[in-house]
């Protein structure tokens, strides 16, 4: 959330009398995001690994091996790691055969081989690519999972696991606010020309549970363009960071890294492991045949960073996360697109919209 400090900050001291009030229960005045084209120091382009019927966390035989699904998040894969860690953990761990593979160093991999080394695993990563060259890294990494399923394709049981992983998550994330993971609390803004009624969830939805400090703004009690704003309390993750320090733990506590890239099956069943976690995320679907998995590509325009912009902001116009090693600008969800080249005309509408939103900022 944006402190009164911070608020004072970026707009002058005089607004200062104003803002001493609980915080979640008076008006917001914001400093505004300084989006142009000069100010962008890189471009991510990211694929996210989407399936319809939501993420896979399965258990099957593999010759004389357990294999362990656990992919497919969409756009929810930093935020659901721990929890779909969690699941496929107690569904595939036997502590008689503490020996076992992680097939994927990404924000799911990472979680899966520490919670198994918790558990008393020695854990053996396999991975293609490292951070910083994992999709996680290009992630915006806001935690609240978005675009994991489509609701025309789950199930009631889904929902059941979908929550009870983003519950793990939730809690396990809230352990690693600190400095140490680049983790932090931050306020977020659904800014709407309609009533908002379903987001971030509905009132009769499991998700509604995990919902923090949510309240609807009245029109005097922001400066942002819109009739409509709903504010929010949730965690951002600065993934560069955090990733780096995942990896770290992994091997503090005994974990081995082998960097390499599987042809087919046979290679994985070749392992010395007798338990394989797969967490290869969208490689799973040439790997293991998922023809449901498909590609759905997120371009972000990374801008300086603004300290005094220390809040998040999510509309039609796209996504604005305010994190600490720069201003992400996004709002892609391009399905069918394997292309990690950007699209230049894209970026410029992605900034565009954000300039008109945040240039209009009453002051």
């Amino acid at each position: 959330m944006a402190s009164s400090c911070a608020t004072a900050r970026g707009l002058g001291g005089g607004l200062m009398r104003d803002l001493r009030i609980a915080p979640g229960t008076g008006p917001v005045r914001l400093a505004p995001v300084m989006a142009s084209p000069e100010r962008v120091i890189r471009i991510d382009v990211g694929l996210r690994p989407f399936r319809p019927s939501g993420f896979r966390v399965e258990r099957e035989a593999l010759g004389d091996k357990v294999l362990v699904h656990n992919y497919g998040h969409g756009g929810g894969g930093i935020t659901l790691s721990w929890g779909t860690a969690k699941l496929a953990v107690d569904l595939g761990y036997d502590a008689s055969k503490p020996d076992v593979a992680v097939l994927g160093c990404g924000a799911v991999g990472l979680a899966t081989a520490r919670l198994l080394q918790e558990r008393g695993a020695r854990v053996r990563i396999y991975a293609k690519d490292l951070p910083p060259n994992t999709t996680s890294n290009v992630a915006g990494a806001q935690w609240w999972p978005a675009s994991v399923f489509r609701s025309d394709h789950v199930t009631p049981a889904f929902l059941e696991q979908h929550f009870a992983a983003a519950s793990f998550a939730f809690r396990r994330y809230q352990s690693l606010v600190g400095d140490n993971y680049g983790v932090a609390w931050e306020t977020n803004y659904n800014l709407s020309n309609t009533p908002i009624t379903d987001y971030p969830a509905g009132e009769d939805e499991l998700m509604h549970r995990l919902v923090v400090n949510q309240r609807d703004l009245a029109f005097d009690e922001h400066n942002f363009p819109r009739p409509f704003v709903r504010q929010f309390d949730t965690m951002m993750i600065e993934t560069p960071l955090y990733l780096r320090r995942m990896e770290l733990d992994v091997r503090q506590a005994g974990g081995e890294i082998v960097v390499r890239e599987f042809a087919d099956v046979a290679q994985v069943r070749a392992l010395p492991e007798q338990t394989v976690f797969n967490c290869t995320g969208l490689g799973a679907g040439r790997l293991f045949g998922d023809t449901e998995l498909e590609p759905v590509r997120g371009q972000l325009a990374i801008l300086l960073p603004q300290p005094e912009v220390n809040y998040n902001t999510i509309g039609n116009d796209g996504y604005m996360f305010g994190r600490r090693d720069g201003i992400v600008l996004g709002g892609t969800f391009e399905h069918g697109e394997w292309s990690l080249e950007p699209d230049p005309e894209r970026i410029a509408r992605i900034i565009a919209r954000h300039k008109a939103v945040f240039d209009a900022m009453r002051p």
